[in-house]
């Protein structure tokens, strides 16, 4: 054997056999590390490297292995790696297919690069083969060597677009080799750290070294993500499979932070992937191919990251206390992306099928999970989320998901939720289901199955929400009632019009489904508070309608003592009453009640026209009208005539004083008209000359005036009504005007709820009256009568396509939220009780919203520029924001 010369050494190691390399052993290894730690040639560097783990490696024994071997091995070959990575990246700069002499470079340094991959490849292999169990510290310096040299490996083949500036088709193939032989080693690497044994009472020293090689796998899967689905997710079970098997070990030392949120990221980027290729297919109308065939390895690749989700939440959910935003945030943003968000990707609903049952159903049980963590729903249900319009819908969507589970949790989870320290549940339900004005009025449809063994079908998102909350409040406990008594009238009294109904239904629901007395106590309640607030607060509207609907309800028993404790006769219980719909009454009491009412009302109407008529004291007097009105709309049929007489000669008192300018400006008095006008419908053909003539003549003159939408309203449905009327000819020439004026100048309105009801009207007037050249006469334009004519047809004035509708209830969902946020500073500067929760100091999460809010109205008006022309306005209106913004920016400053 030579002892001088090295080369003569490598070339007479060539012909030795095992034995002969077991038996050298202890001469010759020195020998070969000495010459690879001085070998500064790559070649020699590599070949020097393979005997060594060829040849000799395989003769030195577990026990000797980190002291002997790798540690002293490992070191010099991260160095040449490292060599290798600096050469590469400097020559591969100037590369190009005239400089043949540095693609030759350039292709050697990889050839190289393959080598020592290969060689490292199987060193691991070895490894492996020595026994079932490895001792970690046997071989501590392998695993950290090995994953710096695939992190590595793996980043240069991701950035090689950039590194080997668009020249790749010059070294693709030893590029790919590369990355064959990195996925090799890594593969190799998993099977022997999946053999490691660090035991019960392991060392500090192991445990720190695990950890350390469970967080490098992390960062190669953020490098990998987008680079093959294969190795990625065997990448991500790898990190699940060690942390779950030393979990006891493990657990108090892993960064769960990092690892949940890869997980989450990855998991969004895959479902983005699915959605994208969805789209793609949708565009292209292509169903099938490689598209498709990529489109279901993505939706698997999700469901795989949900069921790793799962396992690894279960096993270290205690740790997850400051993470609980990310798992919300996950939810919220794939139903963000997901129908029937107005914020979705057009899809087909197959893809939409498949990504459901496959993916989504998988991530499923991790909510199940949650449920009993309370900083998950102090996330959940916090009043600071500050979501953006995207995520209003899933929000509600997650809630809803959670109700729905919650029946089958035990108490003290139900507890949790409904009566913790955050919202309840039912109030977060009734803020967050306010927030989908968009999707309300689109509306959004969700699958429901309606009947037991039959398909589901889609229902409106409001009809899907109650359907849900309905089921929720038949499994609440008792001793959570207060929490859901308490979130029924907050969300009654609020200031959104559908979720006051959303909670006004639910509570006829638990009027229906819970015990008669129950029913009987609510109905008391609700009465008393509408006579504890004034007439005209418009809380007292939506609690007569609930009112109204409850009254059904009751048991007749409990209505005749509901009469009794709120008698009609009584003036005080006037305000209530006026909210009843009489036909909840049984025949007899019915008719009690209307005549009681009558006589009431007639006594407080009689007792202002006959006082000094304050208009300060006009709101016994409308709670009076109102009675009134309520009795003949339920039980008209049922009055005398003498009494029916009577009222009539008190409304027609009112109109000898009523005068147009002093309505115009008295809002109350305003109100008044209104019910003098519905009040005269029923007594329209009673009505004589002299009080129609009062009448078009306080109408006409009111609507120079421009009176507000609720007088115009009533004015419609009065003159709905003339159409049974024959008016005397020594009337027509001053009446037929003013009626054909008004009907011309309410079809002509601008307000499209009036402009509605007028049409339907104009139509009811037309086919009812005798006075037939007075029809002509209200069709004034051109125009007008195009829209009769369309509306008599049924024609749609503009057909809205899908993709402007949605855009609409996008701008429309901005609108309305700003008009929540005013109606609530108005209410807290009013110093009425409030209906939604106390402000608080806004959030970084509710600046993000606003100024989200900001960019879509400005993609919005780029959208409408792409359209067509401007109009004139525009610009001024820009500049003035422009301005606005500059202010605002200042003040940030």
């Amino acid at each position: 054997m030579s002892q001088t010369d090295p080369e003569l050494l490598l070339q007479e190691l060539g012909g030795w056999d095992w034995d002969l390399c077991r038996r050298e052993l202890p001469v010759v290894l020195p020998r070969l590390l000495s010459m690879y730690q001085e070998s500064e040639d790559w070649t020699e560097h590599i070949r020097v490297l393979r005997i060594l783990t060829e040849m000799f490696l395989p003769h030195i024994s577990l026990a000797d292995l980190e002291q002997t071997f790798f540690s002293k091995v490992l070191p010099k070959t991260l160095q040449l790696f490292d060599n290798l990575m600096y050469e590469l990246s400097s020559e591969a700069k100037g590369l190009t297919s005239q400089n043949t002499e540095l693609c030759s470079t350039v292709r050697n340094l990889l050839q190289t690069m393959v080598q020592l991959l290969e060689t490292l490849t199987g060193c691991v292999r070895y490894v492996c083969t020595l026994q079932e169990c490895v001792p970690l510290e046997r071989i501590r310096t392998l695993p950290s060597s090995v994953l710096y040299v695939i992190k590595n490996t793996f980043t240069h083949c991701k950035d090689s677009e950039s590194v080997y500036c668009g020249h790749l088709h010059l070294i693709a193939d030893l590029l790919q080799a590369m990355f064959k032989e990195t996925y090799s080693l890594q593969k190799q690497l998993m099977e022997l750290l999946d053999m490691i044994s660090i035991g019960s009472a392991s060392a500090e020293d192991n445990i720190t070294d695990m950890v350390s090689v469970i967080h490098t796998v992390l960062e190669i899967c953020s490098v990998i993500s987008n680079m093959d689905h294969a190795l990625h997710a065997n990448t991500w079970k790898f990190i699940i499979k060690q942390s779950l098997k030393h979990h006891s070990l493990l657990q108090c030392h892993l960064n769960h932070s990092d690892i949940l949120s890869g997980l989450c990221k990855d998991t969004l980027l895959s479902f983005h992937s699915c959605l994208q290729l969805a789209e793609q297919m949708k565009m292209s109308e292509i169903q099938e191919g490689t598209d498709l065939r990529l489109f279901q390895k993505t939706v698997k690749l999700c469901r795989f990251f949900a069921n790793s989700l799962v396992h690894y939440t279960k096993e270290f959910l205690s740790f997850f206390s400051d993470l609980c935003s990310e798992l919300h945030q996950l939810f919220l943003q794939i139903y963000s992306k997901f129908p029937p968000s107005l914020y979705a990707p057009e899809i087909s609903e197959v893809h939409r099928d498949e990504i459901s049952r496959v993916f989504l159903v998988a991530l499923d049980p991790l909510i199940n999970q949650l449920l009993p963590f309370s900083p998950f729903m102090e996330q959940v249900l916090s009043e600071k989320l500050g979501l953006p319009p995207e995520q209003q819908l899933p929000q509600c969507l997650l809630l809803i998901t959670i109700m729905d589970k919650l029946s089958s949790q035990p108490e003290e989870v139900q507890t949790l939720w409904n009566a913790g320290k955050s919202l309840s549940l039912f109030s977060a339900l009734f803020f967050s289901f306010q927030q989908c004005s968009g999707e309300l009025s689109f509306p959004v449809c969700l699958p429901e199955v309606i009947s037991t063994g039959q398909p589901a079908v889609p229902i409106t998102l409001y009809h899907y929400v109650c359907v849900h909350l309905c089921s929720f409040i038949a499994s609440t406990l008792p001793s959570h009632f207060s929490q859901l008594e308490y979130a029924l009238l907050d969300a009654v009294l609020g200031s959104s019009m559908i979720t006051s109904l959303l909670a006004m239904d639910s509570w006829c629901f638990l009027a229906r489904y819970g015990t008669a007395e129950l029913c009987a106590h609510h109905v008391v309640v609700i009465a008393r508070l509408i006579k504890s607030w004034p007439s005209d607060c418009y809380r007292v509207s939506a609690l007569g309608v609930l009112l109204r609907r409850m009254l059904f309800l009751m048991a007749p028993d409990h209505q005749a003592k509901f009469a009794h404790k709120f008698f009609p006769e009584e003036e005080e219980n006037l305000a209530v009453w006026q909210h009843i719909s009489l036909k909840a009454l049984n025949p007899d009491l019915r008719k009690r009640a209307a005549r009681q009412l009558c006589v009431a009302g007639l006594a407080q109407c009689r007792r202002w026209l006959n006082s000094r008529r304050a208009l300060g004291e006009l709101r016994p007097v409308n709670t009076a009208l109102s009675v009134l009105l309520a009795a003949y709309n339920f039980a008209g049929d049922t009055l005398e005539a003498e009494l029916q007489a009577s009222i009539l000669g008190v409304l027609g008192q009112f109109w000898t004083f009523l005068q147009a300018k002093q309505v115009s400006d008295e809002p109350r008095l305003q109100q008044t008209l209104c019910l003098l006008l519905h009040l005269l419908e029923f007594f329209i053909q009673a009505l004589d000359a002299q009080l129609i003539t009062r009448v078009f003549a306080l109408q006409s003159s009111l609507f120079q005036m421009d009176p507000p939408d609720h007088v115009r309203l009533a004015m419609v449905d009065f003159l709905s009504s003339m159409g049974k009327v024959f008016i005397p000819q020594e009337t027509q020439r001053q009446v037929v005007p003013q009626l054909s004026c008004l009907f011309a100048s309410l079809l002509a309105d601008q307000t499209w709820l009036i402009h509605q009801h007028a049409l339907e009207a104009f139509t009811h007037f037309a086919e009812e009256t005798s006075h037939e050249d007075v029809v002509p006469q209200c069709l004034n334009s051109e125009e007008t009568k195009n829209k009769v004519v369309s509306f008599l047809a049924k024609t749609r004035q503009v057909e809205e396509t899908t993709e402007a509708r949605t855009e609409r209830m996008k701008q429309e969902r901005i609108t309305c939220s700003a008009q929540f946020m005013k109606m609530a500073g108005e209410l807290e500067s009013t110093g009425e009780p409030l209906a939604k929760r106390a402000c608080h100091p806004p959030s970084e999460e509710q600046y993000k919203s606003a100024i989200g809010t900001m960019e879509g109205a400005v993609e919005a008006v780029k959208l409408l520029l792409g359209k067509g022309s401007p109009p004139a306005w525009l610009a001024v209106k820009l500049e003035a924001l422009h301005t606005a913004i500059a202010i605002l920016r200042d003040s940030v400053r």
